[in-house]
Parts: C-alpha cells; sequence; structure tokens
C-alpha cells in the first residue's frame, strides 16, 4: 500500500508491503528515516525551517517546520521501535521554484536548517538530491528502505 505524506505531514509505518510517498517537494524537504533492524521508516514533509517564525501554527501543525517537524517524526518512529542510533537519513526538495532572484532563498534555508538539526541529533545524512529548479517525488520502501527519486521525468535510487 501506497501512504501518502502530504504537505506539512509525516507518516511511518513497519507494514513492509507499504511504500511512503511524497511529491511535488519543490522547495519543501522530504526526510526519509530508516531502520534497517526494525525494519521501520518514517517520512516528513516540510514548508519553513524554523518553528519560531510562527509558534502558533507550530503548535497547531509542527510538520509545517523542519526543527518541530523532526523531533515530531522521532517520536512516531521511537513509538513503533525504530533506534534513532540505528536510522539512515535521505532528503530531497530545497528546489527554487520562484524567480525570486535569492529574496526568500527558502530552499536554501530549509537546506541549511534540516543539516543543522542532523547534526544537533547526532544523525548522518546518507544520500540527498538538493536544489535546482524543479520538483521532486520520494518514495521510501518499508521492507528494504530503499529511497526512489522522480525527478524531470527520470527515476532512480538515492
Amino acid at each position: 500500500m501506497t501512504i501518502v505524506v502530504n504537505v506539512s505531514d509525516a507518516r511511518v509505518s513497519k507494514d513492509p508491503t507499504d511504500t511512503i510517498a511524497t511529491y511535488s517537494l519543490g522547495s519543501c524537504i522530504g526526510v526519509a528515516l530508516y531502520d534497517p533492524v526494525c525494519k521501520a521508516g518514517g517520512m516528513l514533509h516540510y514548508q519553513l525551517p524554523n518553528a519560531s517564525i510562527d509558534a502558533q501554527r507550530a503548535a497547531q501543525n509542527p510538520f509545517m517546520f523542519a526543527d518541530t517537524g523532526m523531533d515530531a517524526l522521532l517520536d512516531m518512529l521511537s513509538k513503533v521501535g525504530a533506534s534513532k542510533h540505528r536510522l539512515k537519513v535521505k532528503i530531497a526538495g530545497a528546489a527554487q521554484m520562484l524567480n525570486d532572484a535569492g529574496l526568500f532563498s527558502i530552499g536554501r534555508r530549509n537546506h541549511s536548517a534540516i543539516r543543522k538539526i542532523l547534526w544537533q541529533k547526532g544523525l548522518m545524512l546518507e544520500a540527498e538530491a538538493i536544489g535546482g529548479t524543479s520538483p521532486r517525488s520520494i518514495y521510501l520502501n518499508i521492507a528494504d528502505g530503499t529511497l526512489t527519486l522522480k525527478a524531470d521525468g527520470q527515476t532512480s535510487a538515492l
């Protein structure tokens, strides 16, 4: 079964028949986490780098932001038996979708935020597909932890 992660959303699974997917990652970032021992995986699709810019929104939906979203996703994975120390981490997104002449640089700010959060939590980034101007979709296979990337009409493993 395909479990869809919408914008400002996160999902986890331990069912080996599941695939967790998120679509059209533009300046947003998709974070895929997988524990190969207990075969649990999760995915976060966040929009903005830091919850401090809107604490009320963060309280309503922590998945909108990198910092509160990662905390919530790690908690969800822990509840299904995943260990933070075994997690494989892959990310995609952070494209510059609007021609804003670098004015807002949401994609770059999102990328910087997740790198900092991963470092603070002691999580090592295994792979990333970041930047550019095209949207991406990612698919996490719960049976084996493979992450498939679709972008510009091409499909590849990440």
